[in-house]
């Protein structure tokens, strides 16, 4: 089976997919090495990891190399996240997906942000024909944003959703990423009424996988989150070294990683 093939089979249940977002080689091997069944990329992580901030500003040069280094030390499946494609003109975004599949992803995170939906819609058609041309089944995962942007709200973000997830899914799409509703039951009826699979994404409030898996969500992605907690550590780690450069602290927090020489070499 291919990778891409593996990879849209993790959709298919009945287990629901849990997805920890990476930023480079050395965070994806771990989360591996982990018992990941596949890896993702979150943009804003690799952004920051690279000194960018996130909202479309990475060099698209630069995001394919990190796919492409992080897809290098990987075994499982990789998706990446690549924004709003960083670009709307329909010509740019069929290369850069070509090169999101010539660097190793076989699915990829697109989102609408703030733009029309029929305008995502063609995004998304142009993903899927130039995927098709380099031979590789992309499992195109259509994000919207209509919560995280406030684009509506109550029973008219509800409604937006769920024509927009119509709209995606006529294009070509494999799967509904709605990022920023916690609540089960309304995350129960997108799974319900949306024919693809249905991805969240993990914050504070939002059910375990087990009670996301009940209520019929397919995927769950860690966003930027395992970024937040290795970065949190780091700064408290670094600010406590600086105040009296006690070696002792530092050792509990390498136990558990890999040896990276043996895992690369």
């Amino acid at each position: 089976m291919s990778q891409a093939a593996a990879f849209k089979a993790l959709h298919a249940g009945p287990e629901i997919l849990v997805l920890p977002n990476a930023w480079d080689a050395a965070s994806a091997a771990t989360m591996e090495d982990a018992g990941a069944k596949a890896v993702a990329t979150s943009s804003a992580a690799v952004a920051w990891a690279h000194g960018y901030a996130d909202g479309d500003f990475f060099p698209v040069p630069l995001v394919i190399t990190a796919i492409a280094e992080i897809a290098r030390v990987l075994k499982v499946p990789l998706t990446a996240d690549i924004e709003g494609g960083y670009t709307d003109d329909l010509a740019k975004l069929a290369e850069t997906i070509k090169a999101v599949v010539g660097a190793g992803a076989v699915g990829i995170n697109l989102e609408d942000g703030r733009r029309d939906a029929d305008l995502h819609a063609r995004k998304i058609e142009a993903t899927r024909k130039a995927a098709d041309q380099a031979g590789v089944a992309l499992f195109i995962n259509a994000r919207t944003d209509v919560y995280l942007k406030g684009l509506a709200e109550g029973e008219a973000a509800q409604a937006e959703v769920l024509a927009r997830a119509r709209t995606y899914a006529a294009a070509g799409a494999d799967g509904i990423f709605i990022p920023g509703p916690t609540d089960r039951d309304l995350l129960a009826v997108f799974a319900k009424e949306i024919t693809l699979p249905v991805n969240a994404m993990a914050r504070g409030g939002l059910p375990n996988a087990a009670a996301l898996q009940a209520a019929g969500i397919r995927r769950l992605s860690s966003g930027g989150g395992l970024f937040a907690a290795a970065y949190g550590t780091l700064a408290r780690a670094t600010a406590a070294y600086l105040q009296d450069g006690a070696s002792d602290p530092l050792t509990p927090l390498s136990e558990g990683l890999p040896s990276f020489n043996k895992r690369f070499g």
